[in-house]
């Protein structure tokens, strides 16, 4: 019986040492692995290019309430974005110029209501209010137009480009 977990032990020892060396290699390559249903399941790889319409970018959150309430509720994860927030993935859906509204009903680009965008109620965050406002060179709406559940602008707002990390693409996916 000794022996068996012995062996037991090593297997565990050997997949968590394998699972961190293959995140430590990922991270070095540029790569991130998306397992939220925001996007499809899978790893993004960090690309050269600018921040536009309907990229896929990685930002590290703004210091704040919101976040502080998704992360305690397991929305975001922990990570070592300011805050102790995880980097999050969304899709760029207006910029400086497009003109954005955000009420219960949705997200309006350019008086256009975007897929998936109404508010969902009963998950505990505060629904994000936005009159008619055009973005400045610095503002920026992330969300998915994939899951309506996802937590994105409806929620928290606008993000200033100082949060982007990068702009990523899918490398490699599956689900969706």
């Amino acid at each position: 019986m000794k022996r068996m977990l012995n062996i037991l032990a090593g297997i565990v020892l050997f997949v968590s040492a394998g699972i961190f060396l293959t995140a430590l290699v990922f991270r070095a390559t540029g790569i991130y692995y998306n397992n939220t249903p925001s996007f499809p399941v899978g790893f993004y790889k960090i690309i050269n290019e600018p921040v536009g319409k309907g990229a896929y970018v990685s930002f590290c959150p703004p210091q704040d309430k919101v976040f502080d309430m998704a992360m305690a509720r397991h929305t975001i994860g922990r990570g070592n974005c300011p805050g102790g927030y995880g980097m999050i993935l969304k899709r760029v859906f207006a910029q400086a110029g497009d003109t954005v509204s955000i009420n219960a009903a949705g997200i309006t680009v350019n008086d256009d209501l975007l897929p998936n965008s109404a508010q969902i109620s009963g998950l505990e965050l505060p629904q994000y209010r936005m009159d008619q406002k055009v973005l400045d060179d610095s503002e920026y709406l992330l969300m998915s137009d994939m899951n309506s559940y996802s937590f994105d602008a409806r929620y928290f707002g606008l993000i200033a480009g100082l949060q982007i990390q990068h702009v990523v693409e899918p490398f490699f996916t599956w689900g969706n």
